[in-house]
C-alpha cells in the first residue's frame, strides 16, 4: 500500500497542539472519552439494550456531536422499539460489520444523510472500541473532501468508496496507520489507547479550523471560538463531563 501517514506533518500538528494546551489537559479529555465509552458499553450491552428506554436513548444522543438539534429530534421521532432493534442488529447482527453498517444507515431516513455515518460509527466505536473505529465528518467528509485524516495521511491514500460502508473501511485503515505512528508523532503522550488517537485527530481538525478561520474571518469572530480543550470535548461528545460516568446532565 506504500506509506499512508505523513508522520512529519502529524508531528507538526502535535507540536502546535502542545503550544496551545498541556498534555495533561489532553490526557484528561482522553479519560472522559474512555468514561463515555464505558457508559455506552454498559447501556448498549445486549441485555441492557433490550430494555433501554427512550429516555436513556435521549441521554445517549446528547453525547454524540452529530446528533444535535434537528438530527436528535428526527431520531427521537422514530419508532423507538424499531430503532432499538436496528441498533441491536448494527452492534450484534450476524452479517459482516460493513454490511450491518450500510444496512443501518439506510434505515435512518428521517436523519440527514451526511450525519448517518457519524451516528452509526459512534455506536460501534464506543460500544466496542477494540473492534470498531470512529468516523465522523470532522475526520473525513467525502462531500467536501476535508477533515483531519487527509491532513495527516499522504495524498496517495484513497479515502473514497462506492458505498458509505466502503468509505468506513478506508477510514478505519487510515486510523489504524495513524495509531501505529503515535510514538513517532508524539501523541502517545496523551494515551496509548485508541482514544488517545481520537483526541489527537480532534486536535488536528481544530488546529486546521483555527488556521482557516484566522485567514477568513474577522478578529471579533475568532475571539468567540472555543478554546482547544472545549472544542475537542465538543467534537468527542464529552463537553458535559458529568454525562459519561453518571448518565445525568
Amino acid at each position: 500500500m506504500g506509506q499512508v501517514v505523513d508522520t512529519e506533518t502529524a508531528k507538526e500538528f502535535m507540536t502546535e497542539t502542545l503550544e496551545r494546551v498541556g498534555v495533561e489537559e489532553l490526557a484528561r479529555i482522553c479519560v472522559d472519552v474512555e468514561a463515555k465509552s464505558e457508559w455506552f458499553r454498559e447501556r448498549l450491552a445486549p441485555d441492557a439494550l433490550a430494555s433501554l428506554s427512550a429516555d436513556e436513548f435521549g441521554k445517549l444522543l446528547r453525547q454524540i456531536f452529530s446528533t444535535r438539534g434537528k438530527a436528535r429530534k428526527a431520531l427521537e421521532a422514530m419508532d423507538w422499539p424499531q430503532l432499538r432493534a436496528s441498533i441491536e442488529t448494527l452492534l450484534y447482527g450476524p452479517a459482516e460489520t460493513t454490511e450491518r453498517f450500510q444496512a443501518f444507515i439506510e434505515t435512518l431516513d428521517p436523519m440527514a444523510e451526511n450525519l448517518r455515518a457519524d451516528f452509526a460509527s459512534e455506536l460501534l466505536h464506543f460500544s466496542d472500541p477494540d473492534k470498531h473505529w470512529l468516523w465522523t465528518r470532522w475526520m473525513w467528509d467525502p462531500r467536501t473532501r476535508t477533515g483531519s485524516l487527509p491532513l495527516v495521511t499522504t495524498a496517495a491514500y484513497d479515502l473514497s468508496g462506492e458505498r458509505t460502508c466502503d468509505v468506513y473501511v478506508a477510514v478505519g485503515r487510515a486510523i489504524a496507520f495513524v495509531h501505529q505512528v503515535g510514538d513517532a508523532a508524539g501523541f502517545r503522550k496523551i494515551s496509548s489507547t485508541i482514544f488517545g488517537t481520537d483526541v489527537f485527530l480532534s486536535c488536528v481538525y481544530i488546529i486546521y479550523t483555527y488556521t482557516v478561520l484566522r485567514m477568513r474571518m474577522t478578529k471579533e469572530f475568532n475571539k468567540v471560538m472555543p478554546g482547544l480543550p472545549e472544542f475537542s470535548r465538543r467534537l468527542l461528545g464529552v463537553y458535559r463531563k458529568a454525562a459519561a460516568p453518571s448518565g445525568g446532565h
